[in-house]
């Protein structure tokens, strides 16, 4: 499903992000992408979404190499990928439904299909009964569950997630896992960027641990906080 070989990345100031980071990601699989600040795991992110373009390496997503995209496809291509932003990123003079609604109305769904299926999102999230509510109204981690139904709206083959409890106390982060586990149960394919290591540990999955953009922990479950590089 997502495989990376000897992936870099390097931006003109110098900074070498990555540094030959292979990994790979089976399909239906929840995976978290662990390290301290500046690490390299945004980056990573940002080159699934193709957001950013690696300097070396080779990325296959779906059978896909990402390399081969040109600008004009990119916009097709995020389609069948759901993103959450650990800022939300919501239109705050927007309501709940339209701000779930936006990758629906920019897909050219059907009118008449759009509430069924923002209904549906919103649901998932609990948060069905505030579709008319603007974002200001609330709270942090409601906004967060608005970010995640609009990132799966589209019903995506994968989910990747950038520091999606950093705003959130951990009673709520682990709430906020806990539905990422159910959408991984329906076969979503999960990966999140996190540095909660008491949260990683909790939950128990395989994750990923990178380290100045170099990967030192690729198949480990259990404690990051004991990882040897």
């Amino acid at each position: 499903m997502i495989q990376f070989s000897e992936v870099s990345k390097r931006y003109q100031s110098g900074n070498e992000a990555l540094a030959r980071v292979s990994f790979s990601i089976e399909s239906g699989e929840m995976v978290f992408l662990t390290g301290p600040s500046g690490a390299g795991k945004s980056t990573v992110l940002k080159l699934l979404a193709l957001i950013e373009r690696p300097s070396r390496g080779q990325i296959i997503v779906n059978g896909q190499n990402l390399g081969s995209i040109r600008r004009r496809a990119i916009p097709y291509y995020r389609r069948k990928l759901g993103v959450v932003f650990q800022d939300h990123k919501l239109l705050h003079e927007r309501t709940v439904f339209d701000n779930v609604a936006i990758p629906l109305t920019i897909a050219g769904v059907m009118p008449r299909e759009i509430p069924r299926r923002v209904g549906a999102a919103l649901e998932l999230v609990g948060l069905l009964h505030k579709q008319n509510a603007l974002p200001v109204t609330l709270s942090t981690g409601e906004q967060q569950r608005v970010g995640i139904a609009r990132a799966v709206i589209s019903r995506p083959p994968i989910l990747i997630a950038d520091e999606p409890t950093g705003n959130l106390d951990p009673d709520l982060s682990f709430e906020v896992m806990q539905l990422f586990q159910r959408l991984n149960q329906v076969g979503i394919t999960v990966l999140v960027a996190s540095h909660d290591h008491n949260l990683i540990r909790r939950l128990g999955l395989r994750y990923l641990s990178l380290r100045d953009g170099r990967m030192v922990a690729p198949e480990l479950h259990g404690d990051p906080d004991d990882e040897r590089a």
